[in-house]
Formats: structure tokens, C-alpha cells, sequence
């Protein structure tokens, strides 16, 4: 597929998201509009919306990419998404009716209510960590391909293509804010699960299969294997550790994340909200399916056709990531090869635009008190805004450079691994809020505690074999992560006569 084509495409696109976010912040690109889109947004846009924001680049390559992979994945990551499945209706049910009832633009507002004012900051700052870390590296998965199959073609070295995607997503959401993307990450899911649909139907055509001939071949493939049973204790695809790890990554990766639940705070009730959750988490549901099938699909493809899974550039090794844009962009023609670049680029950038908007507001609410009443209307704020914006965003830049020097692994696992020791001391942090009732916490001890948890976490997942009979974490390890904050919070409670009214 000519670079040229695809840079074109990729032009147009941009073009077409910066027109969008001027006409939707002509009349109101205030804070309000940014930080929560005036409270009323269409609970079915931002459900079809988050769809885009949940699956991101990621689900839309590595996914597919793994389910070949040497070490056996096949279908092994749905027991992981039916643990998400189960953790988005803990969230409808029980985080998001204590969002509403307190009115916040931060969930870590509640925090600062519950637990005090440092453990509200510690909070806020463990989000901003993980939140840039996570969004950094799914960008990374996309720069790394528009690298491979465009820029480098030009010469373009890749931190240029790194500063120019992120210079993009500046420009179509420094104005308008969560008002803007939720109107493009809808447009930009339609995108995403058009070009799934549509790239099953190619690969089918090129494999002279009917759609159920397709699905009756992959049922029938050596890469559909759903629920590992086997070997509890070192086998990381064991169904419990990952349907109990896909429940708690997906509480603390949505539920108590400032970027997903910004979206549903933005509607008018907790009703539409919770409609929404429950939509989502159908649609999110079924389409993972598709996903598994597109990379059982590709590896068909690539066996019969003898293409092996791409080199990585700096290590040299096989990396799954890349056998999707491989085939989609030298081997199906040049509409699918339009297609795939259409759902990678949806995918990845509905995330990242996202993540920036979420990242900016926690900082300019959590950090510079811009949702207090006396800072509301201040005149300088729209401007601090702006200049918080352009931080993070030079942020992420630097973020992904540094990925980029050292990792050579599978995208999806690299950000479910950030997760499992960034987001559990918040899983610790709001479980002590919600079930420890009548204590409260010598607060300036909070920051220690949530700090030495990942490292004893960290400690014990590296010495398990040893020290738990041969036992071997995987994604339920930000359970432990979690429990071991709570433990911590125990240790340096008090008693308090007040009684929490959250």
C-alpha cells in the first residue's frame, strides 16, 4: 500500500475531527464544557463513545496478535472480558451511584471527603501516573505502526511522528473538552467497528470463505481454546486468575479512573448513566469476540500464505503487534489496507484524546482547585487550562520515547502490567473508604503506604515461585496490589466518632 495514500488519509481524517471540534465548542468552550460537557450529554452517545475510549489500539492489534502467539494465548483473553463484563456492573451498581450522590467533577473528590486531604492528593496523583503511563503506551502502538508503514518511508525519525500525532489530538481537543469527544469518539467507534466487520469480511474473501464457514473454521482451529483449566499454579491463563483479575483491572482501570467516569458524569441522572454502563458493557462484550476472531483469522491467513510475524526493528525479535498491519497493509489490497488504518487510527486516538481531556481536568480540579467556587469564573482560567493541556501532552511525548528505548513486548500485556501496580493502592484507597466504616486514617501516612505497596507487590510477585510453592501472578495480581494498601490503611487508621454519610 502506497505511504503516500495513507498519509493522505490520515490528513483528511484529522481534518475532519478539528472541524468537528470547532463547531462543537463554537458557543461554549468554557471549563464546564471541557470538565463535564455541561452535565448533558446523550447517555447513547457516550455509550457508544466509551466503546471506542474501553478497546483502544490495543484490543485492535495486540489482541488479534496474540492469539497466535508462541506462548499459547489463543482465546484466553475472553475469560479476562468476562471478568470485565462483571466489574462494568459493580461500577453501574455501586461506584457510580456514590459519583452522582456527591455531585463530583472528580471522583477523587471523594477521597478528599472520606479520607482526608492527602490521601485525596495521593489519589489524584496515582491516576495522573497511571493514566499517562497507560495512554502513553497505547499511542505508542499506533505511532510505532504509522512509523513502519509511513514516516519511515519519508525519513521521518520517530520522535517527529510521536510529536506530530500528539500536536493532532491538541488541536481538536484543547478548545472544546469532553464536549468534543464525545461527539468524536462516537464518530470514531463507528469507525473502529466498521473497519472490524469489514476486515473479517476481507480476510474471508481472500480465504474464499463464507462468513460461517469462516467461524466454523475457527472453532475448529488450533487457536480457539477459551477457558485454561489446567495448572493453577504456574500457568498465568488459568480461568481465576484472569476473570478475577479482568474484574478488579477493569474497577480500578474505569471505575476509579478520572477518563471514563468523566464521560458518565456528564449526563443529566444516574439512571442514564447506568443505562449506559449496562449497554456498554453488552456491546463490549460481543465485540471482543470479533476481535479473538480477526487474530485466529489472520494466523489462518498467514499460514496459508507463509508470512511470518514481523521482526521487531530494535530487538529483532517476533512481535505479534504488528502481524495485523502487516497483512491488512501488504497483503489484502488497498481498500482494506484504508479500512485497517481507518480502525487503528479511530482506536488509538479516541483513547489518547480522551486520556489528555481526563488528565488535564484532575490536574486543574485536583491540583489547582478549578471547580471551587472562587476559581470558577477566575479570568486566567481557561488560560491555565490551555497551558495544563500542553503539559501533559509534552508529557506523553516523553513518556513514549522512553517506552519506545525499552520495550519489546506485547503492547496489552505491557499495560495490564503498569495497571496491576499503579491503579491498586486506589482499589485499597476507595475500598477503606466504602467498607471501613467509623475510622478514619492518620492521613500524612497515606502517600507511604499507597508508595510501599507496589514494591512489596512487586517484591512478591518476583519471588512467588519461591516463596508460594511455584505459584505465578498474572492480572489478579492488582488484587494483592489493592489488598495489601488496604492492609497498610488498616494499620494507620484511628477511630472517629463521625459517621461518613458516603
Amino acid at each position: 500500500m502506497s505511504p503516500t495514500i495513507l498519509l493522505c488519509f490520515l490528513i483528511g481524517y484529522f481534518l475532519l475531527l478539528i472541524i468537528i471540534s470547532f463547531v462543537t465548542s463554537k458557543n461554549s468552550s468554557d471549563n464546564s464544557a471541557f470538565f463535564v460537557a455541561n452535565r448533558n450529554s446523550k447517555w447513547y452517545l457516550v455509550a457508544f463513545g466509551m466503546i471506542g475510549t474501553a478497546l483502544s489500539g490495543v484490543t485492535f492489534i495486540s489482541v488479534p496478535g496474540e492469539v497466535g502467539a508462541p506462548s499459547g494465548n489463543q482465546f484466553q483473553y475472553f475469560q479476562f472480558v468476562l471478568g470485565n463484563a462483571v466489574g462494568f456492573i459493580i461500577i453501574a451498581t455501586v461506584l457510580l451511584p456514590l459519583y452522582y450522590r456527591m455531585n463530583l467533577t472528580s471522583i477523587y473528590s471523594y477521597i478528599e471527603r472520606r479520607l482526608g486531604h492527602y490521601s485525596y492528593k495521593t489519589a489524584a496523583s496515582i491516576f495522573l501516573l497511571s493514566r499517562t503511563l497507560g495512554s502513553a503506551t497505547r499511542l505508542y502502538l499506533v505511532v510505532i505502526v504509522l512509523q513502519r508503514f509511513i514516516f519511515d518511508n519519508y525519513g521521518i525519525p520517530f520522535w517527529l511522528t510521536v510529536l506530530i500525532s500528539l500536536a493532532l489530538i491538541w488541536s481538536y481537543t484543547f478548545k472544546g473538552g469532553l464536549k468534543t469527544i464525545i461527539i468524536t469518539d462516537t464518530l470514531q467507534t463507528f469507525f473502529l467497528v466498521l473497519s472490524v466487520f469489514l476486515t473479517i469480511y476481507f480476510i474471508c474473501n481472500s480465504l474464499n470463505f463464507s462468513i460461517p464457514q469462516a467461524f466454523e473454521t475457527v472453532k475448529n482451529s488450533s487457536y480457539s481454546k477459551i477457558f485454561f483449566l489446567d495448572d493453577f499454579l504456574t500457568n498465568k491463563f488459568y480461568f481465576s486468575k484472569q476473570f478475577i483479575g479482568g474484574i478488579f483491572v477493569t474497577i480500578a482501570m474505569t471505575g476509579l479512573d478520572q477518563d471514563l467516569m468523566q464521560k458518565n458524569l456528564s449526563m443529566g441522572t444516574i439512571k442514564e448513566a447506568q443505562k449506559n454502563m449496562f449497554t456498554f458493557t453488552g456491546v463490549f462484550v460481543i465485540l471482543n469476540v470479533f476481535f479473538l476472531s480477526v487474530g485466529a483469522l489472520l494466523y489462518i491467513f498467514a499460514t496459508k500464505n507463509g508470512i511470518d510475524i514481523p521482526l521487531d526493528h530494535i530487538t529483532g525479535k517476533p512481535r505479534t503487534d504488528l502481524l495485523f498491519p502487516e497483512i491488512a497493509l501488504n497483503n489484502l489490497g488497498a481498500i482494506p489496507a484504508i479500512i485497517f488504518m481507518l480502525g487503528l487510527t479511530a482506536a488509538t486516538f479516541a483513547t489518547t484524546d480522551s486520556a489528555l481531556t481526563a488528565l488535564t481536568t484532575s490536574f486543574c480540579v485536583d491540583f489547582l482547585g478549578m471547580d471551587k467556587a472562587e476559581n470558577v469564573n477566575a479570568k486566567d482560567a481557561v488560560k491555565k487550562r490551555h497551558t495544563v493541556h500542553v503539559a501533559f501532552s509534552i508529557l506523553m511525548f516523553l513518556v513514549i520515547i522512553v517506552i519506545n528505548a525499552f520495550n519489546s513486548s506485547s503492547v496489552v500485556s505491557l499495560i495490564f502490567t503498569i495497571a496491576s501496580y499503579t491503579y491498586g493502592p486506589l482499589l485499597g484507597l476507595y475500598s477503606f473508604g466504602l467498607f471501613v466504616k467509623k475510622r478514619g486514617l492518620h492521613d500524612k501516612l497515606v502517600p507511604i503506604v499507597c508508595l510501599l505497596s507496589p514494591f512489596l507487590c512487586y517484591l512478591l510477585a518476583t519471588n512467588s515461585t519461591t516463596l508460594l510453592g511455584g505459584y505465578v501472578f498474572s492480572v489478579e495480581l492488582i488484587l494483592i496490589n489493592g489488598l495489601i494498601t488496604f492492609i497498610g490503611l488498616l494499620f494507620i487508621s484511628k477511630k472517629t466518632d463521625a459517621q461518613t454519610k458516603f
